[in-house]
């Protein structure tokens, strides 16, 4: 997932600093090169294609990872998919984390329950105790970053001048749908939360969507009051993942469902404010948060009782209905002491 690419190219700029003749390769998945893009240490991206996935062509790829002759693979992945290209690269020195289904393929592993120790978050600290085979004293934390180049930045400036934002108001860009259905905030309580910020900042708001869900962003659209209406901006958006950062790195605050946009937005320097799912982990992916700059809530933050003794597949079963339970009403104050921060 686009999160998990972009959190974990912090092991890069821990590694340049550590070995900086190194020479660094990153193995994704071909949708999310965009938030990796130019990021100065990486020296080569290694793309899984979805054809890498027949056999025959496993092999192949298998093959190919051999030949690079690495001396370390770290396996933040951690699938039995991925612990097979670790044994087969040869590398002396494998690492990941510990399964007991895969951790004979490696040299080191980690695990996984951990107690976070920072405000970094568990994502970030459970990637960085994997540099503890390679590493003295490596940092504790290391933010991700996003690196754009002068000319898209220059290109979202020129296409929000264009389409009439005006500069002398806040701009947010709204998260309105998560990656699926289970990370979706209920659209009719989304509605109440933005007629809520244009009712307090009268601010410009932006819709991160892609063309076929334009049918979905316009449902939220629709579900707002007349005055947020005014101020929603649905025809400019990131046709594409570089265009989105671009749009993002120029606003002035990143609010809705937790997910990618949220990781790329603290990526970006972009305050943000996350509504979590109820069926994820909100220790997981509550990076970098000072309950300021950085802000999240989770149902289990204000009914607790509801979550005792449930296991991960019984919370995915009832996500819809416990979101039902996430009224806006519980985290209103914490929205607004938000929203004061990014007043113009």
């Amino acid at each position: 997932m686009i999160g998990d690419v972009l959190t974990t190219s912090i092991l890069f700029e821990a590694l340049r600093g550590e070995y900086p003749e190194a020479e660094l390769h990153y193995l994704i998945f071909p949708h999310t090169r965009p938030v990796v893009e130019n990021n100065p240490f990486i020296d080569k991206l290694i793309l899984f294609e979805d054809s890498d996935k027949n056999p025959l062509n496993f092999v192949s790829f298998l093959q190919k990872i051999k030949k690079e002759e690495y001396e370390v693979v770290i396996d933040v992945y951690s699938k039995l998919g991925t612990a097979l290209i670790s044994w087969v690269s040869g590398a002396k020195f494998r690492i990941s984390f510990n399964k007991w289904y895969t951790r004979h393929f490696y040299t080191a592993v980690f695990d996984r329950n951990i107690i976070p120790k920072t405000n970094a978050g568990l994502a970030i600290e459970k990637r960085m105790q994997l540099l503890q085979p390679l590493y003295k004293n490596f940092p504790a934390e290391i933010k991700p970053k996003i690196y754009l180049t002068p000319a898209e930045i220059s290109s979202a400036e020129q296409l929000l001048s264009q389409s009439g934002i005006n500069s002398e108001k806040p701009l947010l860009m709204i998260s309105v749908l998560g990656s699926s259905k289970n990370k979706t905030y209920p659209p009719e309580f989304l509605a109440v939360l933005l007629n809520k910020i244009v009712e307090e900042t009268e601010a410009q708001l932006l819709f991160n969507y892609i063309p076929s869900q334009l049918d979905e962003a316009r449902n939220i659209y629709q579900l707002c009051n007349p005055k947020t209406q005014k101020h929603i901006h649905l025809d400019i958006f990131g046709k594409s993942l570089r265009e989105f950062m671009a749009l993002t790195s120029q606003c002035d605050a990143l609010i809705g469902n937790e997910g990618g946009a949220v990781n790329m937005a603290k990526a970006l320097n972009v305050p943000t404010f996350a509504i979590f799912s109820p069926s994820v982990n909100k220790e997981n992916w509550n990076i970098f948060e000072d309950d300021i700059t950085n802000v999240s809530v989770h149902l289990q933050d204000f009914m607790p009782e509801i979550f005792q003794n449930k296991s991960k597949k019984e919370l995915k079963s009832q996500t819809e209905e416990m979101y039902r339970q996430f009224k806006p009403d519980y985290f209103s104050e914490k929205l607004q002491k938000f929203l004061e921060t990014i007043k113009k």
